[in-house]
């Protein structure tokens, strides 16, 4: 179903790790990966230095995330960009039998979002807003919130406060300055929180958020 590019071949060995062995499931990553570099092309969607690492930067480094909260059903994506975490949760949760809404603001970006899903059969709703026009939507409805290179996590935290006060986690990668960002949230909220290490980059971090409040100033 895919072919073979200058991205190389899937990684079986981490995707098996991560428990993630369905040929069908990977066919629709490769589908992903194809469609990203046709669309590359004209409407730079992701930085090209990832490219020829697109299976580890973009793939992998989204699936794992499913593995953090395998057993939720009802995901949100902010700022969704190139499809990276959205567009693989939606794979994952096509088979599981979830569902994942996609916020992105950038219409050539909503347009590659829509094509990929119809072509990977991604189970996923793009949403061309910004994310404080829709947040509010997404209040009681979410299980998991979650958002990829978009904004420092303050910022984050913000924006996803109501979605996660109404019992939704967050799932928020980030890469070596993850500390320094945690040190800038705290001055505002108090996280119950752990950081994970990521299986793509062993100076990244997942940060994953079970419950929030306001410091009083």
């Amino acid at each position: 179903m895919s072919s073979v590019h200058p991205a190389g071949r899937p990684d079986l060995e981490v995707l098996g790790a991560l428990g993630i062995v369905s040929r069908e499931t990977i066919a629709r990553f490769g589908i992903y990966v194809d469609e990203l570099f046709r669309w590359q092309k004209a409407k730079n969607l992701v930085s090209n230095s990832t490219l020829q690492d697109v299976w580890r930067r973009h793939v992998i480094d989204s699936a794992q995330l499913f593995t953090l909260a395998p057993d939720a059903r009802r995901w949100l994506d902010l700022g969704s960009g190139g499809g990276a975490p959205g567009v693989m949760l939606g794979i994952l949760l096509a088979e599981a039998g979830g569902h994942i809404h996609l916020v992105e603001a950038n219409a050539r970006k909503c347009a590659f979002l829509r094509h990929v899903i119809r072509m990977t059969g991604a189970s996923a709703t793009v949403h061309q807003k910004r994310v404080e026009a829709c947040i509010g939507d997404f209040v009681g409805v979410t299980d998991v919130v979650t958002a990829r290179a978009l904004a420092p996590l303050s910022q984050l935290i913000d924006w996803s406060k109501d979605v996660l006060r109404s019992g939704a986690i967050a799932l928020f990668p980030k890469g070596q300055d993850v500390v320094s960002e945690l040190t800038q949230a705290s001055i505002s909220w108090s996280m119950e929180h752990e950081l994970i290490t990521s299986r793509t980059d062993s100076a990244a971090r997942v940060v994953r958020i079970r419950s929030i409040r306001e410091t009083t100033p």
